[in-house]
């Protein structure tokens, strides 16, 4: 199947958008793109289309210069997978055991920026804090 770059548009942006939170702290791991790849297939991306997701993803998030290109599809989704994507953002932060300054910063900006109130980003950081300990 060729990969069709209109149909999974959202979900390259989606990507750059994890990888950004992955990068952050200036160690994208590999468990930190395992975890981005099941997210986007839990999201309902097509398998044989990941790889070029994730690769326009990553040159994407690269010639960025802020993240609200990547939030507007997050934004205007429904709220459950709203909230998935913010498990997904926690999961990639706590994946190496503990979140710095810049990956709090980012997830304060875009609590506000995807209209999620801090009890609920604090529950959600606090779940998966959790079981990633």
């Amino acid at each position: 199947m060729l990969f069709d770059k209109n149909k999974n548009k959202n979900f390259i942006k989606i990507a750059s958008l994890l990888i950004h939170a992955a990068k952050i702290d200036e160690n994208f791991s590999k468990t930190e793109e395992k975890i981005i790849r099941e997210a986007l297939l839990k999201l309902g991306a097509e398998n044989q289309s990941l790889e070029s997701i994730i690769n326009d993803g990553k040159l994407m998030e690269e010639n960025a210069n802020q993240i609200l290109d990547f939030t507007r599809e997050v934004k205007n989704m429904d709220e459950n997978k709203k909230i998935q994507i913010i498990e997904t953002l926690w999961q990639i932060i706590y994946s190496n055991k503990e979140a710095d300054i810049y990956e709090t910063n980012l997830m304060r900006r875009l609590a506000g920026l995807l209209y999620i109130d801090n009890k609920t980003m604090g529950d959600i950081k606090e779940k998966i804090k959790k079981e990633n300990s």
